[in-house]
């Protein structure tokens, strides 16, 4: 058997030295580089919920400190990335001072723009018992937007609305609670049935 001259093997233990330096410093240099790059790029936007709450009560006051809507839910989940809210089965009191609340139903919503607007999905549901001043009200939609502070409803869908014993059907709705307002964009048809008297 031949012996391994001592100059190879120096050379050797030389060549293995190099090699593994190398190794370790492009490493180094890799890991550097990556957090250099992480340091200039935007963070990426976060898209998972960070919190989320069951069988939940949000109340609104107004100025005065009374309540001007409450939200309830079965689930209400919060993304970081856009501040919004996603509920489901939630279901919306509007009080006013010379109306019955007004309750909004539908199977999902998600509340965005700083709690002002609430965009209800899938079988939407509003309801106005009678007063004396009012006729009972009910409309039926896929999809709605409520401005609660602004007390205003719209959606470019078509909406089914009932008025007492009146109806009214039609694509594209806005209504304005606080000043009376009301208006269907197209394919309006309606059945008009006179207040009874007493």
């Amino acid at each position: 058997m031949k012996a391994v001259r001592p100059a190879n093997t120096m050379r050797l233990v030389i060549l293995v030295v190099l090699a593994a330096s190398l190794a370790l410093g492009s490493l180094w240099l890799v890991e550097v580089m990556r957090r250099q790059t992480e340091d200039i790029m935007p963070a990426a936007a976060r898209t998972d919920p960070d919190f989320y709450v069951e069988k939940f009560n949000f109340v609104r006051m107004d100025k005065n400190g009374a309540a001007r809507y409450n939200v309830t839910g079965t689930t209400m989940h919060h993304f970081p990335g856009d501040d919004s809210y996603l509920i489901q089965n939630p279901v919306v009191h509007s009080y006013g001072v010379d109306r019955p609340p007004m309750v909004s139903r539908s199977k999902r919503a998600t509340i965005q723009n700083n709690n002002t607007e609430v965009h209800m999905y899938d079988d939407v549901h509003i309801d106005r018992p009678a007063s004396a001043k009012a006729q009972r009200f009910q409309l039926t939609t896929s999809y709605l937007l409520l401005l609660p502070d602004e007390d205003v409803m719209k959606t470019p869908k078509p909406v089914a609305l009932q008025l007492g014993g009146s109806t009214l059907n039609g694509v594209g709705m806005v209504a304005n609670n606080a000043t009376g307002e009301f208006k269907l964009s197209g394919d309006v048809r309606g059945m008009y049935q006179p207040a009874t008297r007493n």
